[in-house]
Order: C-alpha cells, then sequence, then structure tokens
C-alpha cells in the first residue's frame, strides 16, 4: 500500500474482516493502530502502520457460521420474491445433512450467499456469516472457481464452446477467460472466475445455447458431492474454500 486508507477499508482489503465487521469491532475497541486502540472507522491508515485485530474479534469470526445448502428449483438465493421462497427457509433440522446434531441458527438474516443462484438454477449455494469468505468468494478481486453443468435443448457447435471460452462482453466489459468442456451430446461443464449476473444465462444467450437445466457442483475446493437436494451442512474444520 503506497497511500493512506480510512481504518474499516483497510481492514477489509486485507481481508481481516468485512466494510461492516470493521466498523463494529472498531466501535467496539477491538482494532489496534501500532498497539493503541483505535476507535475511529475514518482514521487513514499510513504504509507504516501495524493494524491488529483483538483476540476477541478473531474469536468472534471463528464462531460464525457458513452454510453449504443444495438450492432446489424455485428458491431465491437473498430476499424472497412475491410467491418464492427465500432458500435460508431450507436450513431446519429436518433438512440437516451434516455430522452429529443439527447446530441452531438463531440468526438466520445474517446468513447472506456469498454468489447467488438464480431461481431456476440449483446446486451449490454458500451462505455465510463471515465476510472474510465472502470478501474471498465474490470479492472484486476473487479468483476462486465456480464450476457449472449446463444441460442444454439442441445441439452446440465447437465454436459456441468456443466464444464461452473468452471473448464475450457483458454490460460492455470483457469477460474473464472461462474453462468449457463438452461431457456429452446434452451437456457441457463451465468454470468461471468471476459471478456477474446471470452470467451463464446472458454468455449462452449471446452465443445461442438454450439452457436446459443449470446446476453448480463446485465453489474453490468445496464439491456439492452427495449433499441431497434441499438439504444443508456446515463447512466442516478445516475446509477451505481457497
Amino acid at each position: 500500500m503506497t497511500t493512506e486508507v480510512r481504518l474499516s477499508k483497510y481492514l477489509a482489503q486485507k481481508g481481516l474482516c468485512s466494510r461492516r465487521e470493521a466498523d463494529r469491532y472498531i466501535e467496539q475497541g477491538l482494532v489496534t493502530v501500532d498497539g493503541r486502540v483505535e476507535r475511529h472507522a475514518w482514521f487513514r491508515v499510513q504504509p507504516e502502520h501495524k493494524v491488529e485485530l483483538a483476540h476477541k474479534a478473531r474469536a468472534t469470526q471463528d464462531q460464525q457460521l457458513t452454510v453449504l445448502l443444495n438450492k432446489p428449483l424455485g428458491y431465491v438465493s437473498s430476499q424472497p420474491e412475491k410467491g418464492y421462497q427465500g432458500a435460508v427457509t431450507l436450513l431446519t433440522p429436518e433438512n440437516y445433512a451434516g455430522d452429529g446434531k443439527a447446530p441452531r441458527i438463531t440468526r438466520r438474516h445474517t446468513l447472506a450467499p456469498a454468489g447467488r443462484l438464480d431461481i431456476n438454477s440449483t446446486g451449490l449455494l454458500v451462505l455465510t456469516q463471515d465476510g472474510r469468505i465472502a470478501r474471498s468468494l465474490i470479492g472484486n478481486n476473487s479468483r476462486v472457481e465456480k464450476e457449472y453443468l449446463v444441460r442444454h435443448h439442441g445441439s452446440v457447435s465447437d465454436e459456441q464452446l468456443g466464444k464461452l471460452r473468452h471473448g464475450l462482453h457483458l454490460d460492455e466489459r470483457e469477460l474473464r477467460p472461462a474453462k468449457v468442456k463438452r461431457l456429452n451430446d446434452s451437456q457441457f461443464r463451465i468454470v468461471l472466475v468471476e459471478g456477474r449476473k446471470r452470467q451463464i444465462r446472458r454468455m449462452c444467450e449471446l452465443t445461442g445455447i438454450e439452457i436446459a437445466a443449470l446446476k453448480r457442483v463446485r465453489v474453490g475446493k468445496i464439491k456439492l458431492g452427495d449433499l441431497p437436494r434441499g438439504n444443508w451442512r456446515t463447512l466442516k474444520p478445516g475446509e477451505s474454500f481457497v
């Protein structure tokens, strides 16, 4: 870092927490600059400053929940739309498919999707209370892979698949290169390192591919595996997306 930056922004940029968490930790006196507690989010951090989170803040982060859900059709990832339910309503003890007893979720509203799936898409949905995880998966500089299976109507040419790999633009911006592999006559795999709104559906529209079904099967190192549709589990100790 070569220029000064606000303390709350600095903490988020370093991946120590989210901006919202940073504001809260600063207010609670859980952030030090050169060993001195700093309670002002607007404090300007200089390159020579040493910024640290207090042990209490780090312990709080370690207790934050991250959930892996196999989202079915007809559920929205975040705010429910009229006539549809939010994916968080599936996080019940009856739908828990992890080890042992289902953890009690008392603050479902704080579980935010780290990479949304639209109503008509299924598969691995990550919901987290941890700003560090959210930033690593959907931050502007994220390079975490997201893998999808795309089933399509009709035939798809090698030329169409090639266009998906590189050269497309959305919202007047060039997309990052994607990995694309044909699996059979009706399905291909695509791996992205970005998550623009309805990206795969819009890419397929540009190339004349008609999607029949779209399913996310991996985020970083975490695979959907055999998690039943509509069921969920928590991120296990030692598991990581990166």
